[in-house]
């Protein structure tokens, strides 16, 4: 071989070792270089500096279409101080009236951590606190999905990566909601404006109470190397939005909520300022139940006026969820916006429908259909302008999933995605959604971007259908019915349905319940007033009720057997196509329900309950006792007016069963 011409290397013919070509190096060179073939040198001085210029600045953003806000005028290092300023007042404590000294950065990259806060300006705040003033707060503030799979699974134990690259993780001892361990102040405002007494899912404390659970949560907080804080939003409608901060001691916590709420862009991040509303999740650390008001040791506590919630006692997620949906079903109606517990969704043709439901009803798995767009599957808001979606992300029960059954809930488990509490193979990650061994109650927690027909920005005009789902475990209620507006005022405010197994805490078969508004756990006024704002919409948009049953057909449940899925979404394509209004109706016995004498696709036998019993007397009966149970849980809502005068409450006390 000859020289390339850069007289660097060259083979002959002459014998090397082993008969080989020998290998011999000219003696030309370039400023005394052979051949130099080398780049610019990297701009580091060592290994975590390096690192450092691998990665560049971002912010977690909900894809939207929409005008954006202009930069902040202020300076880097104003907005930085501003901020962990803000993070530092939230976290303190309220003896001692200042709050930790904070700073941006997982403690553990100690190296990296320094390098970060020099070049981004995170000066914690000069504040002196007796018991804090040695030791730096660590904030992970809005972290990405990436980075909060990297602290999980570093530092959580039960923490993995499924096949389908979700973070599979553990709630702890709590696989489901504490309802009676939640808690709202009773001050002298929320003591006229709140729903108390029998039947109202407000249980209360004082001022004093709160304040000793907060210091405890806070402590808490501070006595960690890093807590995770995530400033987020809630509601799309852009005019009604509420600023929440929610800070937590645990990744899965952190990621739980980056997908549940609203994530702001980086105009919106760098402008969030003091947020509206905080949550302290220490639910590692239990409440002291010699505390007053205390039954367990589990607390999740609401302070309206002080806009802040408590968690202890239990790391289940959806406490965080719920808990500012209550906070929701207050805020939105002193705006005289209606707050829902609902899942939304649009047709091509603009046409909205509303699906009520409790957990297991199926609201999330029709609201998620692929022949419309999905604004949300659970919480929404009605307004004058119509419906926005309060979250920025969808939580759907994993129990017996299946790609076949729901694709598009099957296919959004993913990156990014939170499992709860589900079963997998240790070796291949394949998660078995069958597999009870853990809880009933899996969960699958994803931003609303995953699902392919999701609504962007999550907005839409006003409904044109009020579907209401009843899990019915007696198996007496039809497949489907049509209702007046006084029957569908009627079966909002009783709210019937059936828990099914692991949505609650203790809940260990479907048992037959009454939750007023299809979300008595969750509302904060009494259960005529989102009526009457209900009432209200529909007469004045037009919108038609509908009573659609997916529970139990042919018996009661242990004798009946489940409505068939397909069955449901047949019914449910023809309350959209606008079909069902034009059907053959004929009136049921005791509830006086308008039912279809036939539904494209669904046998026309299962639309009239009485057909699919075999023992028709047993029918009646449970029939009875189901009409008896309707009555006796209204008892509670009849001496409260809707509107001016009691004829309204009239009508609606008549819809209900007569015998």
């Amino acid at each position: 071989m000859a020289s390339n011409g850069n007289g660097s290397v060259a083979l002959n013919g002459k014998g090397g070792r082993n008969g080989l070509a020998k290998i011999e190096t000219h003696k030309k060179h370039i400023n005394g270089i052979c051949h130099d073939d080398s780049g610019p040198t990297v701009k580091a001085q060592t290994i975590d500096e390096l690192h450092f210029l691998q990665k560049k600045r971002s912010a977690p953003t909900t894809p939207i279409e929409r005008t954006q806000t202009p930069f902040a005028t202020l300076s880097e290092e104003q907005r930085q101080r501003q901020q962990l300023n803000s993070i530092s007042a939230s976290l303190a404590s309220l003896t001692r009236e200042s709050g930790p000294k904070v700073v941006k950065g997982d403690p553990d990259k100690k190296s990296e951590t320094q390098r970060v806060v020099h070049h981004d300006h995170h000066i914690a705040p000069t504040i002196v606190v007796s018991d804090s003033a040695l030791k730096f707060t660590h904030v992970l503030y809005n972290l990405s999905p990436a980075e909060l799979y990297e602290q999980a699974i570093k530092y959580e134990k039960g923490s993995f990566i499924t096949s389908t690259g979700a973070l599979a993780t553990l709630s702890g001892a709590k696989t489901g909601r504490s309802p009676r361990d939640k808690r709202v102040v009773k001050d002298h405002h929320t003591e006229n404006e709140l729903w108390w007494g029998k039947g109202s899912p407000n249980i209360e404390m004082d001022e004093h109470t709160f304040m000793v659970n907060r210091e405890r949560a806070v402590d808490y907080l501070n006595s960690l190397d890093k807590v995770f804080v995530n400033d987020q939003f809630l509601n799309w409608d852009p005019e009604n939005k509420i600023k929440v901060r929610i800070v937590s001691a645990r990744a899965y916590h952190s990621l739980f909520m980056h997908n549940m709420c609203i994530r702001p862009n980086t105009e919106e991040l760098e402008n969030f300022g003091t947020p509206d509303f905080t949550i302290y999740n220490a639910g590692q650390f239990p409440c002291n139940r010699y505390t007053h008001y205390m039954t367990s040791s589990t607390s999740i506590d609401i302070n309206l006026g002080r806009r802040e919630m408590v968690i202890l006692g239990t790391q289940y997620a959806g406490e965080m969820k719920k808990g500012l949906f209550s906070v929701m079903h207050y805020l939105m109606p002193m705006r005289h916006i209606l707050s829902l517990h609902s899942g939304c969704n649009i047709g091509k043709d603009g046409d909205v429908a509303l699906f009520f439901g409790l957990s297991g009803t199926g609201k999330t798995t029709l609201s998620t259909d692929h022949n419309r767009y999905l604004i949300g599957d659970d919480e929404h808001c009605w307004s004058e302008t119509g419906v926005s979606n309060i979250e920025g992300g969808c939580y759907a029960k994993c129990i017996d999933l299946s790609q076949e059954k729901e694709p598009d809930i099957f296919n959004a488990i993913r990156f990014g995605t939170v499992l709860e509490n589900v079963v997998f193979d240790e070796h291949t990650r394949q998660v078995d959604y069958t597999d009870k061994s853990v809880t009933e109650n899996t969960r699958a927690a994803y931003p609303i971007e995953y699902i392919p027909n999701a609504m962007l920005p999550c907005v839409g005009p006003h409904p044109k259908n009020v579907i209401l789902l009843a899990c019915d475990a007696f198996g007496v209620l039809p497949p489907v019915s049509k209702l007046n507006l006084a029957q569908t005022m009627y079966h909002f405010i009783s709210g019937y349905t059936a828990l099914v197994a692991g949505t609650e805490d203790g809940i260990k078969e479907p048992q037959a319940t009454f939750s007023a508004c299809f979300g008595a756990a969750f509302i904060m006024l009494h259960p005529t007033k989102y009526a009457a704002m209900l009432a209200e919409k529909m007469q004045k948009h037009g919108a038609t009720g509908w009573l659609v049953n997916t529970g139990w057909s042919g018996g009661s449940y242990g004798y009946g057997s489940r409505i068939k899925l397909p069955y449901t979404r047949k019914i449910i394509d023809a309350i959209h196509s606008g079909s069902l209004l034009n059907a053959n109706y004929k009136k049921t016995e005791i509830f006086g329900l308008e039912i279809p004498t036939e539904v494209e696709g669904v046998p026309s036998k299962i639309l009239e309950p009485v057909n699919m019993w075999s023992d028709k007397k047993a029918y009646k009966e449970t029939l009875l006792k189901l009409a008896g149970l309707f009555k006796k849980n209204f008892e509670t809502f009849t001496n409260y007016k809707i509107g001016k005068d009691s004829k309204l409450t009239e009508e609606i006390v008549a819809a209900g069963p007569t015998f």
